[in-house]
């Protein structure tokens, strides 16, 4: 059995979770070794006068065209499963669609164009996505209503609104990182793209905010394999973290393709070229790690268990729930979630695959066919995407759409 070191050190008030933030750094890691403490100790100490991801400029709102311009891609934003999202939402005249997360913007415009009489509440935590919505609501005026925040803050942003629990018709929820930051060099998510080892998805929101070169410049090596093994599924995380502390000590890894060579760096070359995506492509040895400490940095599995209950309080009776998960530790959160599990305790709960047997059991207690008190299934079987839409959005290609009714 796993042992967890909770470790947490707050300036004011403590959130729920793994969080990084201004207000308070509260991390779980799945080792208890006193290394873990120390470093964290280390890094709360250093932590203002680290450079790694040095900021350069205010908050987000009121420089929203800069933003835009700055940050935004070129290229358009191609939605994953569009199609099937539409169908499953089903969408009528007069319904309020809450969009999370609206990234780069393209299902909340496949529904504005689809159905005229609707409104679309936009929200997303990073600055530059809401700049496009911003940007979108002036072309529809009055039909899209942007919400910065993340979504352990939604509740308290719709009640800001005088949006009333159980109001909301459809939401549409969209786990992950979304394309324009990874094509965004800067944002430092992607690893063929070089640039700053960043990943906060919130930007600039948050400047005190731990970021990825913050993790591996300070964590201590068994801290990191268990940030790799935990979040990124890695099997070789002992490896790839040993790596990362030997290299940083000859110099600080503060770009992306230096940690991805760093990893890679660590295999020989016969494996690096080995591993295959779903399309049978090559792909990193780094990809699992960048994966983990994107997830770490983000808080992403508790803020994905805060957007789900949060969908649950704002959708009516009737009203439609689509998610999008893009790996496999989403899914599972997701799928536990809608069979009614108990995830309150969710710093304790490891989204490991069910031991073969258990899925029958739960087969024949009915629960996959039915769901839970809360949500009825509108399909059985979780949705993934068509050859077509894998071969135009390469991206989607891991993407699963679950689909329910609120009872």
């Amino acid at each position: 059995m796993l042992l967890l070191l909770k470790v947490e050190f707050c300036s004011t008030t403590i959130i729920k979770g793994i969080s990084f933030s201004s207000v308070c750094y509260n991390t779980m890691l799945w080792k208890s070794n006193i290394s873990v403490w120390r470093a964290w100790r280390s890094w709360k100490s250093s932590l203002h006068s680290s450079t790694a991801c040095a900021s350069s400029g205010p908050g987000p709102l009121d420089r929203s065209e800069e933003l835009s311009s700055a940050l935004t891609p070129k290229p358009p934003h191609t939605p994953v499963m569009l199609k099937e999202v539409l169908h499953y939402l089903d969408v009528q005249p007069g319904q309020v669609v809450l969009d999370l997360t609206f990234g780069g913007g393209g299902h909340t415009k496949a529904i504005l164009n689809m159905v005229h009489d609707v409104t679309v509440l936009a929200l997303d935590r990073d600055p530059a996505a809401i700049s496009l919505a911003l940007q979108l609501a002036k072309e529809h005026s009055g039909r899209v209503k942007p919400l910065l925040g993340r979504f352990s803050e939604l509740e308290a942003l719709l009640s800001n609104m005088n949006i009333q629990p159980g109001s909301i018709d459809a939401v549409l929820l969209d786990a992950g990182c979304s394309s324009m930051q990874m094509d965004q060099a800067q944002r430092g998510f992607a690893l063929s793209k070089d640039g700053p080892l960043d990943m906060r998805m919130d930007g600039e929101r948050y400047p005190d905010m731990p970021c990825a070169a913050d993790v591996v410049n300070t964590l201590d090596q068994q801290a990191l394999a268990s940030i790799l093994t935990a979040y990124g599924e890695e099997r070789h995380a002992r490896k790839i973290a040993s790596a990362i502390v030997e290299a940083r000590r000859v110099n600080p890894i503060t770009q992306t393709q230096q940690l991805a060579s760093v990893v890679a760096g660590s295999f020989p070359a016969a494996v690096v070229h080995a591993r295959k995506d779903r399309l049978q492509r090559p792909a990193h040895v780094a990809t699992k790690t960048f994966q983990a400490l994107r997830i770490f940095v983000n808080d992403e599995l508790n803020e994905l268990h805060a957007g789900l209950r949060a969908a649950r309080s704002a959708l009516t009776p009737g009203g439609r729930l689509c998610v999008i998960t893009f790996h496999s530790l989403e899914d599972r959160l997701v799928k536990r979630f809608l069979q009614g599990e108990d995830l309150s305790n969710l710093d304790q709960y490891h989204f490991s695959p069910r031991k073969q047997g258990a899925g029958r059991k739960d087969l024949a207690e009915g629960k996959r066919d039915v769901g839970s008190v809360d949500w009825l299934p509108l399909r059985r079987k979780v949705i993934t995407p068509e050859r077509d839409n894998v071969k135009d959005n390469p991206r989607g290609r891991s993407a699963k759409l679950r689909a329910v009714l609120r009872r």
